[in-house]
């Protein structure tokens, strides 16, 4: 059976994040994909699901549909509501959660969290990583033009920001940029991007133009974040630790990802699962006090393509069996 005319709805809160793991999955397995920004009503809006039964007058999305949905992707707490909905209704859609729902699995054909999450069940099927929507092809598919940053011997340094997990302040900022101007000194003939998110606060960019202006490219132009121009372009990354999505997206280049490791807030054993399996996997390195840039390489992790590839075939196999 060709699944890729199948009709997928595509459920996250509207963040980049989410957005680029379900439309990741999504594009892998059919061409015909639509999206929805969950909107619900209050107290559904700020419960955890599985507290409060779910009904359609709590939704203020548009769900009558003229092509109805064979398959769900949803992301994040509030997309759970309506995969869950229009489960009940459409009995034979097929609804898939990237993440912990944090419900009953029943409620899903498929539950897709990342390995270091450590959850296990009959229909968990686990990704090395967060999944993403870039990909060779995509990558391939950008226009040079729109960014003035040099294509040869770059290296992107993209960082985050403090979160629950990691402390990322005056003193990680101003060891990093002794890194990053280290690095310059003992390998002139490289450039140097820099990609901040929007957990980079000010006094961090502050630090990072203080600092870095002479040497390197500080991206600033907000309307246009050259992300996929160093996904397309690096020979390295270096990436702050608080980011396994950023490291995970990295990692569809086969290209050497140095991580400049923060200090926790409070231990969290995921997060040193997540690392410590990236190392093992070849992907990244930590980045030291030795100024070198040594390249390695590593296969493409593309789990978007994996993770479809298994769901399709279970698919496939539910259908002929039923």
């Amino acid at each position: 059976m060709d699944l890729s005319k199948k009709n997928i709805l595509v459920i996250t809160d509207g963040s980049d994040g989410m957005i680029s793991q379900v439309v990741g999955l999504a594009q892998e397995i059919s061409e015909n994909i639509n999206s929805i920004k969950t909107k619900i009503i209050f107290p559904w809006s700020k419960l955890q699901p599985g507290l409060l039964p779910i009904f359609s007058w709590i939704f203020l999305n548009n769900l009558n549909f003229i092509d109805k949905p064979d398959i769900i992707i949803s992301c994040g707490r509030k997309s759970v509501f309506l995969s869950i909905f229009l489960k009940k209704k459409y009995k034979k859609i097929i609804n898939i959660h990237i993440q912990n729902p944090k419900v009953n699995f029943k409620y899903f054909n498929f539950i897709v969290p990342p390995l270091h999450d450590n959850i296990k069940g009959k229909n968990v099927i686990e990704s090395n990583g967060a999944l993403h929507k870039f990909n060779k092809k995509v990558l391939a598919q950008i226009n040079d033009k729109n960014f003035d940053i040099p294509k040869d011997n770059l290296v992107s340094v993209i960082i985050g920001g403090d979160n629950n997990h990691y402390s990322f302040d005056k003193k990680e900022i101003d060891e990093l940029t002794k890194k990053i101007i280290k690095l310059k000194q003992q390998n002139p003939k490289f450039n140097f991007l820099i990609i901040t998110s929007r957990r980079t606060n000010e006094d961090m960019n502050k630090n990072l133009k203080n600092n870095l202006k002479n040497i390197e490219i500080i991206w600033e132009d907000k309307n246009n974040n050259p992300y996929i121009f160093a996904l397309k372009y690096s020979n390295f990354f270096i990436v702050s630790s608080d980011s396994t999505s950023m490291i995970s997206e990295c990692g569809i280049t086969e290209k050497p990802i140095y991580v400049f490791h923060l200090p926790f807030k409070r231990k969290s054993v995921r997060m040193e699962k997540f690392h410590d399996q990236f190392e093992k996997m070849n992907i990244t390195k930590k980045l030291t006090d030795l100024g070198e840039l040594i390249p390695w390489s590593y296969k493409s992790l593309n789990e978007s393509k994996r993770i479809a590839g298994i769901i399709k075939k279970r698919i496939i196999k539910e259908i002929d069996e039923s």
